[in-house]
């Protein structure tokens, strides 16, 4: 691995893996994004821009797309994957047979592995057992914000120092600015479980409920982040920075959250279902309620608010009985 990043192969041309393709093209790398929609890809070439995701923000002269897979992965040594956590797996099979060894493996996607609740870097080691060098970018970051070029800060963590070093490198710029990590499990979490929780406070203000409600589910919420991370093992300090606390203030906060916009939808009595068709994009937080609870119950830690969140979406419990429930709990101190 050279310690100047020169090129880099990105998986995945929604908003967020555009909006990544373009801050590294726009830093001077060559970019090759690749997407698994050969209409799609299509489109990106003519138009010389995502119109679908992103419009009006045009490509610079180092972004190129491709659906070819081969040609993507033999493109580069710095590999990104941004594709929803869902298909994570999936995507790492595919790219199995072509990296070698000297291949630097990163996603940006926020999640854990539907069936079975593990972390991403787990399921990497799994199925990309060639790969030495891996890592995670994470962060308070809106797609729409990075691709514009408005002021951004990020998390990498990744398992070798020299690896977050040059990516932080790569993304950094006067508009931008990427903090390194070895903490890859903690900044896993915060980027994981601040969807669900985004819901939750969406939720609440689907139902009116005032700020004062959705500051307590972001706190109360942050401690749910803090107990399960202490329980496996993350940094204290990666959760109350930018991938942790600094990714749930943002998301549960700013409607151009999809996680919030869907709780504000179930909080105003629309069907899970019918949410996530009106908002058109991967809802990641939906998965994650999922997941996180098969976490949380290997790990024997209670996470009241992302349990809730699960029975609404998926035992069509009422928002406000959810709510309901929380509030009547037996009292008990903070910390």
């Amino acid at each position: 691995m050279s310690e100047r990043i020169q090129s880099v192969a990105v998986y995945g041309a929604g908003s967020w893996g555009t909006a990544l393709a373009l801050q590294l093209a726009r830093n001077g790398l060559d970019v090759l994004l690749w997407d698994i929609n050969a209409t799609h890809v299509e489109n990106l070439n003519r138009q010389r821009e995502n119109a679908h995701y992103l419009p009006g923000i045009p490509f610079p002269d180092k972004l190129h797309c491709s659906d070819d897979l081969p040609t993507v992965a033999a493109f580069a040594d710095y590999h990104l994957v941004v594709v929803p956590s869902h298909v994570f797996r999936e995507m790492l099979r595919k790219l199995s047979p072509l990296l070698n060894a000297d291949a630097a493996v990163l996603w940006a996607t926020k999640g854990l592995e539907l069936e079975t609740g593990k972390l991403l870097h787990q399921v990497l080691e799994e199925e990309l057992p060639q790969c030495r060098a891996y890592g995670v970018v994470s962060g308070p970051t809106f797609a729409a914000e990075v691709a514009r070029g408005l002021p951004t800060a990020m998390t990498v963590a990744a398992n070798q120092p020299m690896l977050a070093q040059a990516v932080a490198a790569a993304f950094s710029a006067a508009n931008y600015r990427a903090y390194i990590s070895n903490d890859v499990l903690g900044v896993e979490l915060g980027g994981a479980v601040k969807n669900v929780l985004a819901i939750a406070a969406g939720i609440s203000d689907g139902l009116g409920f005032g700020a004062n409600a959705r500051v307590a589910i972001v706190t109360r919420g942050l401690a749910e982040i803090m107990r399960l991370g202490a329980k496996l093992g993350a940094q204290p300090e990666t959760l109350m920075g930018l991938a942790g606390v600094g990714d749930l203030v943002l998301t549960c906060t700013d409607n151009q959250s999809r996680n919030r916009r869907l709780g504000l939808a179930l909080g105003q009595g629309k069907s899970r279902d019918a949410a996530i068709a009106e908002i058109g994009q991967a809802v990641e937080g939906a998965k994650s309620a999922l997941s996180i609870g098969k976490l949380a119950e290997r790990a024997g830690v209670e996470m009241p608010i992302c349990q809730q969140v699960y029975r609404i979406l998926y035992e069509h419990l009422p928002p406000k009985q959810a709510v309901n429930e929380l509030l009547s709990r037996d009292l008990k101190a903070e910390f």
